[in-house]
């Protein structure tokens, strides 16, 4: 379905998402308007989602990022649809999936500081009703940075 080029041409766009199709081509030893055919063929077939700029957390005073681990109550339908309805409230949980094993969620958080995601693990995810226990790790460092698929 992929050749090598459309490979490159997608390693290229998670690296740039802002590449034009000039470069694009020029990086490609394609034509522009190639480039952007190829672009365009893999938006519409879904294999692109979507574009976005990475933003620096420390720059917006968010200091402090961790992992929390969410066990349920009781695995029901209705517990699972109001836990996910929370999650897409809570501006501070950029990532939430759900897992196998001992934790039924796992929420990957951004806050500006240690009472914020205390008021976070306090006040908004402990009390929800299908909550039984939440559990948190903060990140102390990052030597590898969010990267894009393996392709």
């Amino acid at each position: 379905m992929f050749d090598e080029t459309d490979s490159r041409l997608l390693a290229i766009v998670q690296r740039r998402s802002d590449i034009t199709a000039q470069d694009l081509g020029a990086e490609l030893n394609l034509s522009a308007s190639q480039a952007a055919r190829r672009r365009a063929r893999l938006e519409q077939a879904g294999v692109i989602l979507g574009y976005g700029a990475r933003l620096d957390p420390a720059r917006l005073g968010l200091t402090v990022q961790a992992f929390v681990q969410v066990q349920m109550a009781a695995h029901n339908a209705d517990n699972a649809q109001s836990f996910a309805r929370l999650v897409s409230t809570l501006p501070e949980i950029v990532s939430c999936w759900t897992l196998t094993g001992e934790a039924d969620y796992l929420l990957r958080v951004w806050c500006p500081d240690l009472q914020a995601l205390n008021r976070l693990i306090h006040h908004r995810l402990l009390p929800h009703p299908a909550v039984a226990r939440v559990q948190s790790q903060i990140v102390m460092d990052q030597p590898k940075a969010d990267a894009g698929l393996p392709v």
